[in-house]
């Protein structure tokens, strides 16, 4: 299952309002952005982590394209949304110093420009993409369409995020630095948000030359939250601010109290994460939030008290749930077979979205290190603790060379049972032995933005951002601030 594919939405009836000309309110502007400070200071062994992730996307990007693999060592292609999260961490290792910001922007550049560069059309296997959206997994060596794989709205706009990002981070007077911003630019500019919603008022999803439009939409609260941001706020291709409305049409089904925490529900931890990366989600409500009295940064945190809590309480007895061995969320896993545990028949699964929400709960044993890490900043006193645990107690198989690998399952303790991914590990079960580019990203953003506010300080001043966000009916906060 991959993420796309955990909602279904349906369609509206309100009309779409597009615009075919950039208003001139929203030229891009290179704002300053004076060098961060630690906010939160962090001690040696979470540096040693930023830097290994760091690590992951410098040393991994295919050197003639720029592009970042969606999995590694196992990296058959790459993925879009890997890029966008390669751009955040090359700003951020120029930030701290663990490349020159030089290398950074050059870096930056080359994948900017290769993207861009490639053809775009309805033609099955000779383009990168259509409609300014990119499929979700491309040929490392000519960026072209992987496979069969879907043109994808949200990794586009995963990608597209970190594009915003670098484009405000490299704001000097240099040549370089100005062609980041004008490719940046050009880039988003030229996705043609309207022409996803095939159906007004929902974006689809994806689509492909074989099947056109996914019947799946975007609406319900989810990581889908950037998608309509980005949308919303493009200066060329604009989506109607109904679009928000629909989005957000059914929040009421995943409003409730879970493990103690009464917020928006959402079972894997990565529908907290992804957006919250890139928009300072602190004191800045919607139309939904204002009447619930808090905002949706606050919301994430109460997830992230919910899954430890959920852990704590551990109603499946899977081995090693605890206070600080804890988080579910989409990842690989061992196999998808159903096997005897404790006197019942558990289902395992491959790669999976797990979770706990009030709709539905997917939980095979299977842990995550960066669902726990990537909530740092709405829960440090429980993530930081939980971090140092699964170091301490799986350290030996679970961090290595970039860091934590993408998952482990101390339950799935089986012979003879065909892995899909990882390997077994005697007397301590099942742990992956890939990378994930779009799961490596949020612990080094997030880390960042705890430690920095790095990403954050950048997008707050990005006109797109405070559009799309305006437009989606957001206030207060510093979305009511011009600095």
């Amino acid at each position: 299952m991959n993420r796309r594919d955990l909602l279904l939405g349906g369609a509206g009836a309100l009309a779409l309002a597009g615009c075919k000309t950039r208003p001139a309110t929203l030229d891009p502007v290179v704002v300053k952005v004076t060098p961060v400070a630690s906010i939160n200071p962090l001690d040696s062994f979470f540096e040693e982590l930023e830097k290994r992730t760091f690590n992951y996307f410098w040393d991994t990007a295919e050197p003639e394209t720029g592009l970042v693999p969606d999995r590694w060592p196992n990296s058959p292609f790459a993925s879009i949304a890997a890029c966008g999260f390669a751009l955040n961490a090359y700003a951020i290792g120029a930030e701290r110093g663990w490349v020159t910001r030089a290398q950074a922007r050059a870096r930056v550049l080359q994948m900017l420009k290769f993207l861009y560069s490639l053809p775009q059309g309805p033609d099955a296997y000779s383009t990168a993409g259509y409609q300014g959206f990119f499929y979700h997994f491309l040929n490392f060596r000519t960026g072209l369409r992987y496979g069969g794989c879907e043109l994808s709205t949200v990794d586009t706009a995963l990608f597209m995020a970190g594009v915003l990002f670098v484009s405000g981070y490299f704001n000097a007077d240099h040549p370089e630095e100005a062609e980041i911003r004008k490719v940046a630019d050009d880039l988003y500019g030229r996705v043609n948000w309207p022409w996803s919603i095939e159906h007004v008022p929902d974006i689809r999803m994806s689509w492909s030359p074989e099947q056109l439009f996914n019947i799946h939409d975007w609406r319900g609260y989810n990581e889908g939250m950037i998608v309509y941001v980005l949308a919303l706020g493009s200066p060329t291709h604009p989506a109607a601010p109904g679009t928000w409305v629909s989005f957000t049409s059914n929040y009421y089904q995943h409003w409730g109290t879970l493990e103690g925490q009464t917020h928006l529900t959402f079972g894997p931890m990565f529908g907290h994460q992804f957006s919250a990366i890139w928009i300072d989600y602190r004191g800045i409500k919607d139309e939904f939030m204002w009447p619930q009295g808090i905002d949706y940064f606050e919301n994430s945190r109460r997830a992230t008290l919910a899954q430890r809590a959920y852990a704590i309480r551990n109603p499946m007895d899977w081995k090693g749930y605890g206070p600080n061995i804890w988080g579910l969320t989409a990842c690989d896993g061992p196999a998808d077979v159903r096997m005897p545990y404790l006197g019942q028949t558990r289902q395992f699964h491959s790669y999976a979205a797990r979770g706990v929400s009030r709709v539905d709960t997917v939980d095979d044993g299977t842990i995550a290190p960066y669902a726990a890490i990537a909530s740092l900043p709405f829960a440090p006193e429980i993530v930081m603790p939980a971090a140092r645990e699964m170091y301490k107690k799986y350290g030996s198989h679970i961090y290595t060379k970039y860091g934590f690998v993408d998952s482990f399952n101390p339950s799935f303790d089986y012979d003879n049972v065909p892995l899909r991914h990882g390997k077994r590990v005697r007397g301590g079960g099942w742990v992956a032995t890939d990378y994930l580019g779009i799961d490596q990203g949020p612990i080094i953003a997030m880390l960042e933005n705890y430690r920095s506010e790095l990403i954050w300080s950048v997008m707050r001043r990005n006109p797109y951002i405070r559009s799309g966000l305006q437009r989606a009916g957001f206030e207060g906060g510093w979305l009511d601030s011009t600095a």
